[in-house]
């Protein structure tokens, strides 16, 4: 994998990836707050989840940035957002992508039936996750990075 910065997940660490994608969990799933917080937490705890989040952030901070932007002033700006809007965040616009990115989620904690994972395995679901990350991602960092 590969990361917009090492400096990534020190700067949104798993903690705040749970709490950032939480709001999106429980609205689309229809579960109160702490329920989708604790089900996130526990998906991250897999390393090849976070790695996906990481990615879909990576792709996102790449296409925000600037050409004078650099990568330093941008993580800066990033570890601003992350520490005034953790707690605040607003949930992601529903989409048959960020369903998949949910339905991985599931997947990993064992609440999605497991023949869910052949269909995100094959090369429409793979191509419809990707997007999901990649959406998620962009909201996030909007968020975050916003003034």
């Amino acid at each position: 994998m590969t990361l917009f910065s090492r400096r990534l997940p020190h700067v949104l660490t798993r903690a705040d990836l749970a709490l950032l994608v939480a709001p999106t969990y429980a609205e689309a799933l229809s579960v109160d707050d702490d329920e989708a917080h604790e089900r996130v937490a526990r998906a991250l705890e897999r390393a090849d989840v976070a790695d996906d989040l990481y990615r879909g952030i990576s792709a996102a901070l790449e296409e925000v940035r600037g050409p004078r932007t650099t990568e330093d002033a941008l993580m800066d700006k990033l570890s601003k957002g992350v520490q005034a809007r953790r707690s605040r965040a607003k949930p992601a616009p529903g989409s048959p992508a960020i369903s998949a990115v949910l339905v991985r989620l599931n997947l990993e904690i064992g609440l999605a039936p497991e023949q869910m994972r052949a269909t995100l395995a094959s090369e429409k679901g793979r191509a419809m996750l990707e997007e999901g990350l990649r959406a998620l991602g962009a909201h996030l960092v909007k968020d975050l990075l916003r003034s």
